[in-house]
């Protein structure tokens, strides 16, 4: 009876080692398109982030140019030329030496 028992011991341990590596091989494959997919979906996050950041710097480089634009005419608003002819169009000013003329109605 004791080589009954051994040799049935010897028969389940197969099945069971078996059934544990169809159950390992099952949870790998789960794991592998678990994470097929999350890579998936990253690519294309990627992908997103990689077209914003390029929106971004033409952004940047928009507003710089603009930033260059705004100091190239506030320095010209600071000459005497500038501030001439916005006194003639604004205020209505002439200099002592011109002569306004201005039309009947």
């Amino acid at each position: 009876m004791a080589d009954s028992g051994k040799a049935a011991a010897a028969r389940s341990g197969p099945r069971g080692t078996g059934a544990a590596m169809k159950a390992i091989i099952f949870v790998v494959c789960v794991l592998v398109v678990v994470l097929l997919v999350m890579g998936t979906k990253l690519n294309s996050k990627i992908a997103s982030n990689e077209q914003r950041v390029q929106e971004l710097e033409q952004a940047i480089e928009d507003e710089e140019a603009r930033v260059g634009e705004i100091e190239d005419l506030e320095q010209s608003m600071q000459s005497d030329e500038y501030l001439k002819q916005v006194a003639k169009d604004k205020l209505g000013m002439v200099e002592d030496d011109e002569i306004l003329f201005k039309e009947s109605k």
